[in-house]
């Protein structure tokens, strides 16, 4: 009896294996224990369904989650926590496992005019990173945190200055701390849509890039500029970015 026993676990042990193997072993270069984080837009399908676009315009399908509670917002930007399973799933290009999502301020390019100039102010900005991705222009920059008064910052069409005709789209960040400034200095993070005009966009081919004029508080007034006919390497992403910082 024991030698049938012993018989038996040494052939459930020889089936074991391969599947134990092929567990270990991932054909596909992926592994659960192996996650990135990456900057992406969030695509609602309908209802609580959605997929990311990535930077890179790749789609992934969230396979599975580590946040069901997600409330997704079509357009709205998120630092993605993502564990690759495979590629190509049906029409996207992953299906991931979804370890979590930080909201990232998303927001439109606005019109500067002579009425509103005061509500978007021009206080000093402290850069830390500016790129454009292939739909967003993303600011990685420092703040002194308000006791009171969230602080805006702003994207914006200047109406009231003529723009040379140089084949740029000039735009101007303006920030607003509302005079309201503490000695707590926090990092903030913000994407604008500027698919009109973007990598991503037709258009882009008539137009060879985007100019963004900023009051830093670093140099005073600096000018980046991104070219559509250059890659912009990405910044490196920082997971300590607090959500809901005291901006808008």
């Amino acid at each position: 009896m024991k030698k049938i026993s012993s018989i038996i676990g040494v052939l459930l042990l020889i089936l074991i294996i391969p599947v134990l193997q092929s567990c270990d072993n991932d054909d596909d270069g992926y592994s659960l224990g192996n996650f990135q984080v990456q900057m992406a837009t969030v695509k609602v399908i309908n209802g609580a369904n959605y997929y990311l676009v990535l930077d890179n315009n790749k789609t992934v399908w969230p396979g599975a989650t580590a946040v069901p509670q997600y409330q997704a917002v079509d357009g709205q930007r998120v630092i993605a926590n993502i564990t690759l399973l495979g590629d190509q799933y049906g029409s996207y290009d992953y299906v991931a496992k979804i370890n979590y999502l930080n909201n990232v301020l998303t927001k439109s390019v606005e019109e500067l005019t002579e009425t509103n100039e005061a509500t978007f102010g021009n206080d000093p900005l402290r850069m830390r990173q500016i790129w454009l991705s292939a739909s967003h222009l993303n600011v990685d920059f420092l703040m002194r945190m308000p006791s009171q008064k969230k602080h805006r910052i702003s994207l914006v069409r200047n109406t009231t200055a003529e723009s040379p005709s140089d084949g740029y789209v000039h735009l101007e960040l303006r920030y607003n701390d509302q005079d309201d400034v503490t000695n707590y200095v926090a990092r903030g993070l913000v994407s604008f849509y500027v698919g009109e005009w973007g990598k991503a966009d037709e258009l882009s081919n008539s137009i060879r890039g985007i100019k963004v004029k900023v009051n830093t508080a670093e140099s005073g007034e600096k000018e980046y500029v991104f070219d559509f006919n250059k890659e912009e390497a990405q910044a490196p992403l920082v997971e300590d970015v607090a959500e809901g910082v005291s901006i808008e």
